[in-house]
């Protein structure tokens, strides 16, 4: 399955991919692990909810990244949607509670496992013309990167030594600026807070099965929403980084089995599991190893430590739920400027498209609803629907 590769030299140590694959594995969980569980509260997860939802989408993602490098060797690493746990902070509980949004969650698995089996509606997903997904994206992390500086203005003291730690992190060790804020904001918050004793005496994760409602505006607000990021925020930028690399995955099995471990995770309240995007890099790159046909090792050893991460989820719930809430939520939004950037790039990039894209994005960030159905769909309509007619006006 993999492209042939020019020969490199046999050059670079065993631990070199292992090692890669472990901080893959440290500066994906830790740099999103607190986006991932105010995804699950804002929804409406209880704390056992999301210690669950957090539990099985480490393990499912962990023996994903194993199982397809070994199967492909190819550098395969598998992730959490980040960008999907942000459209679930904007999007709000839904009505009839967290089981509505599992119900959601089936959907947009679903969805990921039609495109990989049906070569027609991949492409109709893939017309979605780029600059209106990103702007639909810019607006979802909008608010939430606010948030450091709402936590500024209210609680000076406890947030400037996060964002200082941040900033020094990316001015000079860019790729763990997060992971640094991440250390410092824990520090900040076990002398602020209490951490209840159950936290360290209930360390071992307790499932909780979910049984799923479906209904339609939930499929149409939050399924359809969180397919549509996934594939345009992590599936497709995961492969850029695979191909720029030089290796090239047959793609449908891979949105095949991804999907299916969606599934599988949604019946414990978690949501979609996907190609990395960011993290990749760290295990699909030179950096990895000189050898191309050893970096399958990079990514199965990602997949290992974060099904060792997996049983942490209950003792990380626990300290992400007694902290407060706008520390925990300004950490989320530095974790995501370097997305929102991105994707506002992306959204503006175009001339001719400017207008429906920021008609998506101002949508999108208001978090208006109707017909109980989110503002991030509703961007994508009423952008969809100005680029249509401006570009009638045109021809």
């Amino acid at each position: 399955m993999r492209d042939a590769l020019s020969s490199a030299p046999p050059s670079g140590t065993v631990l070199q991919p292992i090692v890669a694959g472990v901080l893959s594995a440290v500066v994906g969980f830790a740099g999103a692990v607190a986006i991932v569980l105010a995804g699950y509260a804002a929804l409406g997860a209880t704390p056992q909810q999301s210690a669950s939802g957090l539990f099985a989408v480490s393990l499912v993602m962990g023996l994903l990244g194993i199982g397809l490098s070994l199967w492909t060797r190819l550098p395969i690493t598998v992730a959490w949607s980040t960008p999907g746990s942000a459209l679930l902070i904007a999007t709000g509980a839904p009505e009839g509670g967290y089981a509505v949004a599992v119900g959601a969650f089936i959907v947009a698995a679903v969805l990921i496992i039609i495109a990989g089996l049906w070569k027609p509606f991949s492409r109709a997903v893939s017309s979605i013309p780029v600059s209106l997904a990103a702007a639909m994206l810019a607006g979802v992390l909008l608010p939430i990167c606010l948030a450091p500086v709402k936590a500024v203005a209210e609680a000076p003291t406890l947030a400037l030594p996060i964002i200082v730690a941040w900033a020094i992190g990316y001015r000079f060790v860019r790729p763990y600026a997060v992971p640094v804020a991440v250390v410092v904001a824990a520090i900040v918050i076990a002398t602020q807070t209490e951490i209840p004793a159950s936290a360290f005496l209930h360390l071992w994760p307790e499932v909780t099965f979910i049984v799923p409602e479906f209904t339609l505006a939930a499929a149409i607000g939050i399924g359809v929403p969180l397919f549509i990021v996934t594939m345009a925020s992590q599936n497709v930028p995961g492969l850029a980084v695979l191909s720029a690399n030089g290796f090239k995955p047959d793609v449908p099995p891979i949105f095949v089995t991804t999907g299916l471990g969606s599934v599988v995770t949604a019946f414990m309240g978690g949501h979609s599991v996907n190609l990395a995007a960011i993290t990749a890099a760290l295990c699909a790159s030179p950096e990895a190893h000189p050898d191309p046909g050893k970096r399958w090792i990079a990514s199965a050893s990602s997949g290992v430590f974060y099904v060792l991460l997996a049983f942490g989820a209950a003792f990380a719930t626990a300290f992400v739920t007694a902290s407060p809430p706008l520390l925990i939520q300004a950490v989320a939004g530095l974790a995501l400027l370097g997305s929102v950037g991105g994707a506002l790039a992306s959204a503006l990039s175009r001339d001719e498209d400017r207008i429906p894209a920021i008609a998506t994005f101002l949508t999108t960030a208001s978090g208006v609803s109707f017909l109980g159905i989110g503002a991030a769909f509703w961007g994508l309509v009423a952008g969809g629907a100005l680029m249509v007619l401006l570009r009638a006006g045109r021809r």
